[in-house]
């Protein structure tokens, strides 16, 4: 059995880490090189940086983050936001990306998946589900969670299986930020249907947390980010409650 993973994730927007709630109400969490070398440290076995605002001003300011970033450890680093090209993708690797990561730009070019993972190889290649809770089940939301997209998150998910994504890193955006637990249903129901690893993502708060959805939402790893930028839990803490649960996890 392959060993669970935990992934802390760096949103970046104009080239600092930020943290907020549900994607809204943002607070400066840091320098995202220091809390890199921190975590790396600390035992994390991959990085996730996220440029938030994608904005054409900020884009240099983000490969400059990217680049120091990946001087400062020797885990892998996967990249994403505001990804909606080749050339852009190939810009992000050069710069130090070990994957990339698509979310909106997927939704709206499915093809674009097929695309990276020809070009890159599927193991490069992550596809970002943000989801929410409604009256229709789990829904796929676009553009920082502002948008329904009318795809159901399970059909969505197993489209870009298809489509050769190496990774889906599904995040639930009913639970992100509140720190009361992962999705557990929705985790489990695509992460038992795909041949391709699972990490959750959003509302991780406690290692229980982490021990739950790694086992009953049967996930590969779980990203988090507030709970670590402001020290309510260290990677080696929740290493240990694993361990200690006997759930495997690399030291």
């Amino acid at each position: 059995m392959l060993a669970k993973r935990i992934i802390p994730c760096l949103d970046i927007k104009n080239g600092r880490t930020v943290k907020g709630v549900n994607f809204e109400n943002l607070i400066d969490a840091g320098d995202p090189v220091q809390l890199a070398r921190k975590y790396y440290a600390d035992g994390a076995d991959e990085l996730v940086l996220l440029d938030i605002s994608a904005t054409l001003e900020g884009r240099e300011t983000f490969l400059d983050v990217i680049r120091n970033v990946a001087k400062a450890i020797a885990i892998p680093l996967t990249v994403g936001g505001g990804i909606s090209t080749l050339e852009q993708a190939k810009k992000l690797i050069r710069a130090g990306a070990d994957k990339v990561s698509i979310n909106t730009a997927a939704v709206q070019n499915p093809e674009l998946i097929k695309q990276l993972a020809d070009y890159f190889g599927s193991q490069c290649v992550v596809v970002a589900i943000d989801t929410m809770l409604t009256e229709e089940g789990w829904v796929v939301v676009s553009h920082a969670g502002t948008r329904k997209t009318g795809l159901k998150a399970f059909d969505w998910a197993k489209t870009c299986e298809k489509l050769k994504a190496g990774e889906i890193l599904l995040t639930s955006h009913t639970s992100d930020g509140k720190k009361e637990g992962f999705a557990i249903d929705i985790t489990r129901r695509i992460s038992q249907s795909l041949s391709i690893p699972v990490i959750a993502s959003g509302g991780a708060g406690l290692p229980e947390h982490f021990a739950e959805v790694l086992t009953h939402g049967n996930a590969d790893a779980a990203l988090a980010a507030g709970v670590f930028h402001y020290g309510l839990l260290s990677i080696r803490q929740v290493k240990e409650y694993l361990k200690n649960k006997n759930i495997m996890v690399r030291y």
